[in-house]
């Protein structure tokens, strides 16, 4: 069994800020895989389904950014699950809008949420950072987070969610590798090859010389 967390505030004052793209990625994983309507579960909203036959708890911890980790904790206790089991989604300055990286264990990166988080259960659970950008200056980086997206955010922020969302499967069965280059690809899809350009002289398109019209080429010389 998984715990997959996505990191937000509760609330429709929040529901557009940058903050929330966690919130934002799980919804779409649970109405994309067909889970089970939220309930609330664990200081959270709770969703339930299954992906790539590995049964899943979809979590929104409701108890605010900086207190994630109890919810979470809550969970991972009652399930008697280990920090390895479970998924948190959550926003990234560091990474360009668009951009994601997924990692297991490593430091907050000035994140509260995962600071709680690794309070309450450690270190050793999977990250998957979902890049909103960097406001440019430190000073701006609580009104950048906590502000909403730009209605220009739109179109890569739904595709992001989209990618996120069809190929969360490979990372559910410990595929991580295979999970970021597939939401790469998707987020920026390799441009088509140019046309070959056809040889001088090949008008019909098959290659090679037309046939003298003095040599038969399709009857036998009886």
């Amino acid at each position: 069994m998984l715990l997959l967390a996505g990191l937000g505030n509760p609330g429709p004052r929040y529901a557009n800020n940058r903050h929330n793209i966690g919130f934002m990625a799980v919804d779409e994983i649970v109405r994309r895989h067909s889970f089970s309507p939220w309930r609330s579960r664990f200081q959270a909203d709770c969703a339930e389904g299954s992906l790539d036959g590995e049964k899943v708890l979809v979590l929104k911890p409701q108890t605010f950014m900086n207190e994630s980790g109890r919810s979470v904790g809550e969970a991972l206790r009652f399930f008697k699950l280990a920090p390895e089991d479970v998924i948190v989604l959550y926003d990234e300055i560091d990474l360009a809008p668009g951009k994601i990286r997924v990692k297991q264990g490593g430091g907050t990166g000035g994140h509260n949420g995962i600071r709680s988080l690794e309070a309450h259960i450690g270190k050793d659970f999977w990250r998957v950072r979902l890049g909103v950008g960097h406001p440019g200056d430190k000073e701006l980086v609580h009104g950048h987070v906590l502000g909403d997206f730009a209605k220009a955010d739109k179109v890569w922020l739904e595709k992001l969610l989209d990618a996120v969302a069809c190929e969360i499967p490979a990372l559910a069965a410990g595929d991580a590798p295979r999970f970021m280059s597939r939401v790469a690809e998707i987020m920026n899809p390799p441009r088509p090859k140019p046309p070959r350009k056809k040889p001088d002289g090949d008008a019909d398109g098959k290659g090679g010389d037309a046939a003298p019209s003095s040599v038969p080429t399709s009857e036998s010389d009886d």
